[in-house]
């Protein structure tokens, strides 16, 4: 009886245990239903965050353009430049949240992403603008891995893809929302306004996850701060910031992109040394041994490209319905808003399928949709009617809504709870490359083609057909997702 009062606790015990708690008896509140919804509730508001302000910037970027006399390259830089730092420290975050506390990065990240909205609405100039978007980026960063480990630490693999789903359904609900009324506000008042309310939800989300949110879901280690590998947090910077500069290299350089060699060298050694460091580091800023895990790393590559298509199109589609349809901002927000919407209507179904059938599935189909749809706009002449484009535009959003949980559900449903913030983490640093890639490749593509003088909606077609074959590689790496029986409900 002795040997069998010593042996450890069932696994299943310690499956659904409350984590960093002192004590069994202190735990049990914090995992009650009615709690772990209102921690949901919380969290739901940091994941609005970053979908409303890219809505509402989305519809202002024309405008932008316009106020400020950028091509398209460069135009391509305003969103860029925010998705740089959102990118790269996504993995800090992520890493740092195993030991310093997700609640108060994320209170701090909504301080971060608060100022550097009021910066940006208030920009004189571009290079203003440009700072106060890389700003936002970088409050905005913690907001994904934080809520998506939260998340996946206090919910059972049982309900984890109902609640990743509910969560992920934010985004879409706001993007349906948000367009049109971002519409409104720029006809009638200019692109500056666009930035007001997504301050004034901050100032919401940060009291409400200060209120919601409770202390004690993360080992807390101290004088963690000094241990950081700080090192590998600077090559990966670095890295990153060369591979957009060598994307897009003539608003930098004045080189023509993918051209110059001197940034794609710098690029090279950067990411080596970063392999090398991080390899050698007892505490590695990123756990390169994560990759190990193939369906992790398959789920991550085919998020990326998802992002791709998805990141691309947003960029693309209001600064095309002005150029070859030359319609108003609001008008804009109505056509946007459709796939938004329709992403809304399928996201939870498709966290509740990952749960029930796995994610490869919703994972073909999705993002199989994605591509296909970027295909038909290839071949939309530019008198298609306003209301068709607007249909083909929610079918698009069905694909793109149905594989966003079952993605997060496959990269993080077999992680261990030490793993889970490196994890989202670096999962999500990967699929906003996709998105970094994306805008990029989007501007870039669209002005070789307009300085070539082809026709407008000739040079757009080429970059549709970019993002076409991008989501279309991103549905056959989701055949790969196989999951085994012990990561998904019977």
């Amino acid at each position: 009886m002795k040997s069998q009062s010593l042996r450890p606790a069932h696994p299943t015990d310690a499956q659904f245990a409350p984590v960093a708690l002192p004590s069994p008896p202190a735990a049990e509140p914090l995992f009650t239903p009615e709690v772990t919804q209102r921690i949901l509730y919380g969290l739901m508001l940091t994941g609005m965050l970053m979908p409303f302000l890219s809505s509402m910037a989305r519809v202002a970027l024309p405008i932008m353009r316009k106020d400020f006399g950028t091509a398209a390259d460069m135009t391509a830089w305003i969103d860029s430049i925010f998705t740089l730092p959102f990118m790269f420290l996504m993995p800090v975050y992520g890493r740092l949240s195993d030991a310093v506390g997700r609640r108060r990065l994320l209170l701090a990240g909504t301080v971060i992403f608060a100022l550097g909205t009021a910066m940006t609405g208030l920009a004189p100039n571009l290079a203003w603008l440009m700072t106060g978007r890389a700003i936002q980026g970088i409050g905005a960063a913690g907001m994904m891995p934080l809520a998506m480990a939260l998340i996946s630490t206090i919910f059972p693999p049982a309900q984890r893809g109902r609640a990743l789903g509910s969560w992920s359904a934010t985004g879409p609900i706001v993007g349906f929302v948000t367009p049109l009324f971002a519409g409104f506000l720029v006809d009638h008042w200019g692109w500056r306004v666009a930035f007001g309310p997504p301050l004034l939800l901050a100032l919401v989300t940060f009291v409400a996850v200060a209120k919601f949110v409770p202390a004690g879901l993360s080992t807390i280690q101290p004088h963690f701060w000094r241990t950081f590998d700080w090192i590998g947090v600077l090559l990966l910077a670095g890295a990153t910031t060369c591979s957009l500069f060598f994307l897009s290299s003539r608003p930098i350089t004045g080189v023509a992109p993918l051209q110059d060699w001197r940034l794609g060298l710098i690029l090279t050694v950067l990411f080596v040394a970063f392999v090398f460091w991080e390899r050698r580091q007892a505490r590695p800023f990123v756990e390169l041994s994560i990759f190990n895990s193939r369906i992790f790393t398959m789920a991550s590559l085919a998020a990326g490209l998802r992002m791709v298509v998805m990141a691309g199109q947003e960029f693309l589609i209001p600064l095309y319905l002005v150029d070859v349809h030359h319609v108003t901002a609001a008008e804009i927000g109505g056509v946007t808003m459709m796939s938004a919407g329709t992403m809304a209507l399928i996201v939870r179904f498709g966290g509740q399928a990952a749960d029930r059938w796995g994610s490869r599935w919703p994972t073909v189909i999705g993002i199989g949709i994605q591509g296909l749809i970027m295909l038909v706009f290839v071949f939309l002449p530019a008198t298609t009617p306003l209301w068709l484009f607007a249909v083909v535009l929610a079918i698009y959003g069905l694909g793109a809504g149905l594989v966003l949980a079952a993605l997060h559900h496959a990269a993080l449903g077999h992680m261990t709870k030490a793993q889970m913030g490196a994890a989202a983490g670096l999962y999500s640093m990967i699929r906003f490359a996709g998105a970094l890639v994306g805008t990029a490749m989007g501007g870039v593509i669209l002005q070789y083609y307009l300085d070539l003088a082809w026709p407008v909606i000739d040079a757009y077609q080429q970059v549709f057909l970019f993002f076409a074959i991008s989501g279309l590689i991103g549905a056959l790496l989701g055949f790969t997702l196989r999951e085994t029986t012990g990561t998904r409900t019977r």
